[in-house]
């Protein structure tokens, strides 16, 4: 674990540019690629958060979803990928609060 918090910032955020190239090159649903860069952005943000607590005795308002409670996996993956969910930055009760009769929007 790196202690540095800096240092543990630019792996997170290399991690995240990994990710991001991973994905906008992704090849199918289960393309091993993006599976390695998630777990490797989620082991990295747990490192940048570790470090900062070492250091600062802070944290970030973010965690990294694990799923189920019961799953044995270390990191979940996306739904599209097995064994896995994710987060959509809404909370159920965000949902109830959407009218049914507006169209989706497609991006």
């Amino acid at each position: 674990m790196t202690t540095d918090p800096r240092a543990a910032l630019n792996a997170l955020v290399a991690a995240l540019e990994r990710h991001l190239e991973a994905a906008a090159g992704r090849r199918g649903e289960n393309d091993p690629v993006v599976v390695g860069a998630y777990r490797a952005v989620a082991e990295a943000f747990e490192e940048y958060d570790d470090a900062l607590l070492d250091a600062f005795d802070e944290v970030t308002p973010l965690e990294v979803y694990r799923g189920d409670e019961d799953d044995d996996d270390e990191f979940d993956e996306p739904d599209d990928v097995e064994g896995g969910g994710s987060y959509t930055g809404m909370d159920d009760e965000d949902y109830d609060d959407l009218d049914d009769t507006e169209p989706a929007r497609s991006t």
